[in-house]
């Protein structure tokens, strides 16, 4: 492909993203009704990647040559692209992208209405999160079931397991869901050692907890798949609960987590009560 060609290329491919995606996609407030297009503005995409207007300009008519990966990597995030879209950037600039390691910004709480769409179907409890453990969708029951962890401002796993008092007694062995969520940290800081949302939730849990201090010193590393654990619930009382770890399709990043109970047990009783508790609620 001839320079010229290539820069009609990448001049169509961002016009055509920002095209797609509105202000309310981005989680920006419409002020206005004059817009031509439905799309974004330029200025606006500029805003989302924390880069100049007139920089983004020039990227926008073609001229990707010296761009960072870093640069890259905000556009694409502003924008909002997938993984295959975010490949195809890159190889446009000629870069190697590097491994997508922030999650930070629209893309990390635009929950996929097709995510939001699974966990809803669900009776059971069911919750969404990413590699920091950061809670960013839950259905009602698993509102209701994790309702002490989702009171928080940014609901997150790891945070209320070492820092929240209540955390002992609503985890049935609250020592092992201690040594277990360390062991993940350090396996989700190993595939993603940039990554600088886990860097900066570690750095809190060693200076914040000497739970967490002792169990990183471990070494550990884990994969949650699949397992059973006992909740202890303020309004229901204990649930043993099967838990199973799903991706979420077409939503890289983003683990769904479901909790349910043997058929026709205690806790499955109880699961109904806790379900008709939150409506309520």
């Amino acid at each position: 492909m001839d320079a010229m060609a290539s820069k009609h290329a990448v001049r169509d491919y961002l016009m055509s993203r920002r095209a797609n995606l509105t202000p309310e996609d981005a989680g920006l407030r419409r002020f206005d009704d004059d817009r031509r297009v439905p799309g974004l503005r330029r200025e606006e995409v500029a805003m989302l990647a924390g880069v100049s207007v007139d920089y983004y300009t020039k990227l926008e008519r073609g001229n990707l040559q010296g761009a960072s990966a870093d640069v890259l990597d905000a556009i694409a995030r502003a924008l909002q692209l997938d993984d295959v879209e975010r490949r195809h950037l890159f190889d446009l600039a000629g870069v190697a992208p590097p491994p997508t390691t922030d999650t930070r910004g629209p893309a990390k709480i635009a929950v996929p209405p097709s995510v939001r769409r699974v966990l809803d179907s669900m009776t059971i409890p069911a919750i969404a999160y990413d590699a920091t453990h950061d809670v960013i969708a839950a259905n009602l029951a698993g509102r209701a079931l994790f309702a002490w962890m989702l009171d928080a401002d940014r609901p997150n796993m790891a945070r209320f397991i070492f820092l929240d008092s209540r955390a002992p007694q609503f985890y049935g062995d609250w020592p092992l869901a201690c040594s277990l969520t360390a062991a993940m940290l350090r396996y989700e800081a190993g595939r993603d050692p940039l990554n600088e949302d886990i860097t900066a939730l570690v750095g809190e849990l060693s200076t914040r907890s000497p739970q967490f201090r002792a169990h990183w010193a471990d070494r550990d590393v884990h994969e949650h798949r699949s397992g059973t654990k006992t909740y202890h619930h303020h309004e229901v009382g204990d649930l043993e609960l099967t838990y199973d770890v799903l991706a979420a399709p077409g939503a890289p990043g983003i683990s769904i987590t479901t909790f349910s109970p043997e058929p026709g047990s205690p806790s499955a009783d109880k699961i109904a009560v806790l379900a008709s508790w939150a409506a309520d609620t």
